[in-house]
């Protein structure tokens, strides 16, 4: 009997320590929303079939990414690869380079205006974080838009 005590102390020890080395970021603690603008910097589309926009094509943005409440300067960027899988509908993944570490999304759009894409990881301070990430663009030359990232542990 003690011996079976034993072991399963021994286990539940093994699974605590496996589980905290493998656990996401200690500082990120809680759901979040992290609040930013983005001004795009770079687009570049290669048409890979009938002249147009169809599926195969290839839409590569790049943005660079402020927080005016902190400072001017930009505080990072991001770098997105949209295909297009029909006339409209594009398939997205792309990063988005924070101070604290990067924030992976994909998913489906149909516009660049307004759009909700998955996030489905991360780096550093937002290891192993999911949520969301929605986009509003406010102006069109240079495109900005606000970015809300609605983040879940």
């Amino acid at each position: 009997m003690k011996k079976a005590l034993l072991v399963t102390a021994a286990l539940a020890v093994f699974a605590l320590v496996t589980g905290s080395v493998t656990s996401g970021s200690t500082e990120l603690t809680g759901p979040g929303t992290i609040k930013v603008t983005s001004r795009q910097i770079g687009v570049n589309y290669n048409d890979t079939g009938p002249k147009g926009r169809g599926p195969g094509d290839v839409v590569l943005i790049r943005e660079l990414l402020y927080n005016k409440g902190i400072r001017k300067a930009p505080i990072g960027h991001s770098e997105m690869v949209c295909t297009y899988t029909g006339v409209r509908w594009q398939q997205c993944s792309g990063t988005y380079f924070l101070p604290r570490g990067k924030i992976v999304v994909a998913g489906s759009l149909r516009w660049r205006d307004f759009f909700k894409l998955a996030i489905v990881g991360g780096t550093d301070l937002y290891d192993n974080v999911r949520g969301s990430v929605s986009a509003t663009t406010y102006a069109r030359s240079p495109r900005k838009a606000i970015l809300i990232f609605r983040l879940t542990i």
